[in-house]
């Protein structure tokens, strides 16, 4: 099935077509098959402009392609007609307003063998939400998008809003997820699947533009994940964020320090978020976390940027803004457009922030 859409307003021609499916190989591929799968695609991959990551775990495979959508389609097509593998099921299909992957031709984890190359806006009580979390997670490790969408509806029918169910329904979900995962309850891809399950379902919490946006004129922002980190949950709930509060959104998913920092000389943006995982406690991540914001800052000395910096570290105060040298921390996703509006707004006319 075709992967273009209707696009339409200013700007709508940087947006790309983007698929993720999951589907199991007729016969599980040995590493030298695998890495020549990986070498081929990444040669086709680049001739068309697609970037993209696979996921590879016993004959199982999670794939994310983004790009043109007439390429998008062509390769698409293409992986349906593969017969080394078979029971494709595609996980979300839409347009994006910017690419996730663009440092990587085709990225690839496999497991067996490592890595190749605010409050709520409604009246009530939190614990309403917060109920409906191992539901969501089941839903989600099941890849049931149906009843995840249908469930998120109900709450929006009752009066919910985006914040607030990004804040105590979506973060709590993943945290959940990953404590499964830690309790060896479910496979490294089936964690990968289920927060991409609930990637999808933070796009229909912010269909709206928000009316918290504290200006008009635009802001722009860098999104990206600490370089390596496969997890890219928190940084898409801040796009739709960021695009409904008025922000230009770029968001990457860097290899290296030295990808992020290309990547902040060339956009030049006035924020930088840099993620790690929302699901898992990357403890040992915060000393390169520490360097990666260093270096981020040194990208653009002559210039004022803000950085901030999330994940599940974060949400649970486990680690400060100050221990990794940022600017702000976010404890979760809900307010922190209007957090760093703030913060830019301060470092533009030479303020203090009074709650440094």
């Amino acid at each position: 099935m075709p992967v273009q859409a209707e696009r339409s307003g200013a700007g709508s021609d940087k947006w790309v077509a983007s698929i993720t499916y999951r589907s199991e190989a007729v016969r599980p591929p040995s590493v030298s098959e695998l890495q020549q799968l990986v070498a081929a695609s990444r040669a086709r991959n680049r001739s068309v402009g697609i970037t993209g990551m696979l996921l590879h775990d016993g004959g199982r495979f999670l794939q994310t392609l983004e790009g043109p959508p007439e390429a998008v389609d062509q390769i698409w097509s293409s992986i349906q007609q593969d017969r080394r593998h078979g029971a494709i099921e595609v996980l979300s299909q839409h347009i994006i307003p910017a690419r996730l992957f663009s440092e990587w031709d085709l990225r690839l984890y496999d497991r067996s063998g490592g890595q190749a190359k605010a409050a709520p806006s409604r009246p009530g009580n939190a614990i309403a939400l917060t109920d409906h979390v191992p539901a969501m997670a089941r839903f989600a490790l099941a890849g049931d998008d149906s009843r995840l969408n249908a469930l998120i509806a109900d709450l929006v029918a009752d009066g919910w809003v985006g914040d607030a169910l990004v804040q105590h329904l979506l973060e709590p979900t993943a945290r959940l997820l990953g404590d499964t995962w830690l309790a060896d309850d479910c496979t490294e891809l089936d964690l990968t699947i289920a927060l991409s399950m609930l990637q999808l379902a933070g796009h229909t919490v912010h269909s709206q533009p928000s009316p918290d946006s504290i200006r008009k004129s635009r802001y722009s922002v860098l999104l990206a994940t600490a370089p390596g980190e496969p997890h890219i949950l928190g940084s898409t709930l801040l796009g739709d964020m960021f695009i409904n509060a008025g922000w230009d959104v770029d968001m990457v998913s860097p290899e290296s320090d030295e990808a992020l920092t290309r990547q902040l000389r060339s956009q030049r943006p006035d924020a930088v978020d840099i993620a790690l995982s929302d699901a898992l406690p990357r403890q040992h991540a915060l000393a390169l976390l520490r360097e990666t914001v260093e270096k981020a800052r040194h990208a653009l000395p002559n210039e004022v940027i803000v950085v901030s910096v999330g994940g599940r570290l974060f949400a649970e105060a486990a680690a400060t803004a100050l221990s990794v040298g940022a600017d702000h921390a976010r404890r979760t996703a809900a307010g922190t457009t209007i957090r760093l509006a703030r913060l830019v707004e301060q470092r533009a006319s030479g303020t203090r922030d009074p709650d440094a």
